[in-house]
């Protein structure tokens, strides 16, 4: 079975449409749940979901002390049935269309990005500043991990790869994390195109970035620890 993980932070008129189009495209072929991991929005996106569990097969957990896209993440993984685990936002910028792809590539693959940056990828019409936030953090990134869309929130593994591995939630890019820590061989990327959202606001921030530098010095360190234990 597929587990979804879609962490949510006020993105009510987003998730109403996006669970259903889920269900869509997956239809017979893949068995899946989808968990919504809710930082109690004032906005109700929890009641939609619940809502929505009626005709769908989702969940909402509602976590009214922690907040934080990373932890909102480990937490749904802690509560995935699935053999295969899958990460996307909520705001309509991954394409459930691709889900497909990236599920019949964990048939070869361990871990499967869902990328901007291989042919066929791209960004939907980005404001310069964005595209030069973006190729910065993946330059900071690049020492860490072949993988060349290492920002992506798009992203699909085999649960297995992190039997072993403690993950500390720290920032945005919890991808970034298990890129250099989860216990894999080969990953591939998908090309995506991300698109822009139609309804709420990005979550991007002055300390959001703060805290992807913080995540960059954590990993620089635990890969260098791991190196030297080889």
């Amino acid at each position: 079975m597929y587990s979804i993980i879609i962490p949510t932070y006020n993105e009510a008129d987003n998730i109403n449409l996006l669970i259903p189009k889920i269900d869509d495209v997956l239809n017979d072929k893949f068995l899946h749940e989808i968990i919504v991991v809710d930082d109690n929005s004032p906005d109700g996106t929890a009641k939609i979901v619940q809502k929505l569990s009626k005709k769908h097969n989702c969940k909402v957990l509602v976590r009214k002390k922690e907040k934080g896209l990373s932890s909102a993440v480990i937490a749904g993984f802690a509560a995935a049935k699935g053999e295969f685990i899958c990460v996307m936002d909520a705001d309509l910028s991954h394409p459930p269309d691709v889900l497909p792809k990236m599920f019949n590539a964990l048939k070869k693959a361990e871990l499967v990005v869902g990328s901007r940056l291989v042919k066929g990828g791209g960004s939907q019409s980005w404001p310069f500043y964005r595209k030069i936030i973006s190729w910065s953090a993946q330059l900071l990134a690049r020492p860490l991990t072949p993988v060349k869309d290492t920002m992506s929130g798009f992203f699909a593994f085999k649960k297995s790869i992190l039997k072993n591995v403690t993950l500390e939630a720290y920032g945005y890019k919890i991808l970034l994390e298990i890129l250099v820590l989860a216990d894999y061989n080969n990953a591939v990327e998908v090309p995506f195109t991300f698109l822009n959202r139609t309804f709420g606001e990005s979550k991007i921030s002055l300390s959001v970035e703060i805290e992807y530098l913080k995540q960059l010095l954590h990993l620089y360190k635990c890969k260098f620890l791991k190196n030297i234990k080889k």
